[in-house]
């Protein structure tokens, strides 16, 4: 049986990693499939064997929308927008966008990931790159 030197990542070990300021996904060691956020079998081959590989956090946003209605909880941060961003390593990522005014968002724009952190919750974020 072989030791297994990192832990397995879950979503939580995804979040506590993202606080910190580090993306972290999976590779799957079948076909080489890279999934963020972790999942429990492969996208790709349908396997179960995963890896944590770094990511960079660096990609291009490949559709946004702007929120002007906000749940409740985000009602005082309307307007704001939302992103899938494409990471350069291949997986896409959805997340809050700042420091970018709403009339300058566009596809293929540079972002770079930086952790949202409020309180005990840790979101997704991009800012330009």
């Amino acid at each position: 049986m072989k030791a297994v030197s990192e832990p397995v990542i879950t979503l939580k070990n995804f979040f506590e990693r993202a606080r910190e300021g580090q993306l972290t996904g999976i590779r799957c060691t079948a076909c080489g499939e890279i999934a963020i956020p972790p999942k429990e079998f492969c996208p790709a081959c349908g396997k179960r064997a995963w890896a944590p590989v770094p990511l960079s956090g660096e990609g291009t946003i490949d559709s946004f929308t702007v929120i002007r209605v906000a749940p409740r909880s985000f009602a005082g941060d309307a307007p704001y927008a939302i992103a899938h961003v494409r990471l350069v390593e291949g997986p896409g990522l959805l997340g809050r966008v700042l420091d970018v005014p709403l009339d300058r968002l566009s596809v293929g724009l540079r972002v770079t990931f930086r952790p949202l952190i409020a309180s005990e919750q840790t979101s997704v974020g991009f800012v330009p790159a």
